[in-house]
């Protein structure tokens, strides 16, 4: 073989060769991406599994049971699919599921929007650096919820709320005036014997004690005994005049940070359900 033919054969090899290794890093790289995908709706995929795919199947299409729950409740908002999930459809097989708690009907709408091709990466609807000053600051929503890594206890941890909540959603939860209190979080005033009245939340309760914290931040631990009476304030700690207080700009900016703060957050923080 000639020099110059040597150097041509070379030149095949080592094309043949690169080529091998490209092929092999774009099927590593896509397996790895299809794994995270999985690995995205693994925890809404298993609630569904359990609980909705026996009547509309496995991919959701229907079944003998149960309607096509992909294209048919694609124009339902969040909102709708958890009272639907919630308290069931009076007059069709729908049952309620009041056992599943926030986090898991949140898991299961956001597998159901991923069957219906809507899941991936949120379209922010504002400016999330200014909604983090709203956040710590005009809307005093640090006051009571944590996010990432900063705020009070008083409230449910946001720091992966907006992981599946779509804006819509996020933006209705803090609107809304009339809210469902989520347990550990249910607003109460206590009136011990001595006649001290202590407002706050029962984080915990049972037939012996009551797990209190006030609004001031202090823990108290109650035994029934010495409680007069435990009241029903009537209305949840959290504002219901943020649609008033806030404008449309302040509101999407505030959706913004909540979000884009759960992008970065839910790899290292547990999910916990505002209500």
């Amino acid at each position: 073989m000639s020099g110059e033919s040597k150097v041509s054969y070379r030149l095949v090899c080592l094309t043949a060769l690169l080529a091998v290794a490209l092929t092999g890093v774009y099927r590593s790289t896509a397996q790895d991406l299809d794994a995270q995908n999985r690995a995205a709706r693994i925890p809404g995929q298993r609630v569904f599994d359990s609980n909705c795919a026996g009547c509309h199947g496995l991919d959701g299409r229907g079944g003998d049971k149960g309607i096509d729950i992909v294209d048919k409740l694609a124009d339902h908002t969040d909102a709708k699919l958890r009272g639907i999930i919630a308290k069931g459809i009076a007059g069709t097989s729908m049952p309620a599921f009041p056992e599943l708690n926030p986090q898991q009907v949140r898991n299961i709408i956001g597998y159901l929007r991923s069957l219906q091709g809507r899941s991936g990466a949120h379209d922010l609807p504002g400016d999330a650096v200014r909604g983090k000053t709203i956040f710590f600051g005009a809307a005093g929503c640090s006051n009571c919820h944590t996010l990432a890594g900063n705020g009070g206890f008083l409230g449910p941890d946001l720091s992966s709320y907006g992981t599946n909540a779509s804006v819509t959603a996020i933006r209705d939860a803090i609107t809304r005036r009339d809210r469902v209190e989520p347990a550990g979080y249910r607003s109460a005033v206590v009136t011990t014997a001595h006649g001290d009245r202590v407002e706050g939340v029962v984080r915990n309760e049972d037939n012996f004690s009551i797990q209190f914290l006030a609004k001031d931040g202090t823990f108290h631990f109650f035994q029934r005994a010495d409680i007069q009476k435990v009241e029903n304030p009537g209305h949840s700690l959290m504002p219901s005049d943020y649609g008033d207080r806030l404008s449309a700009t302040d509101l999407n900016d505030l959706v913004s940070y909540i979000i884009k703060s759960a992008s970065s957050a839910s790899a290292t923080t547990p999910e916990n359900p505002w209500e």
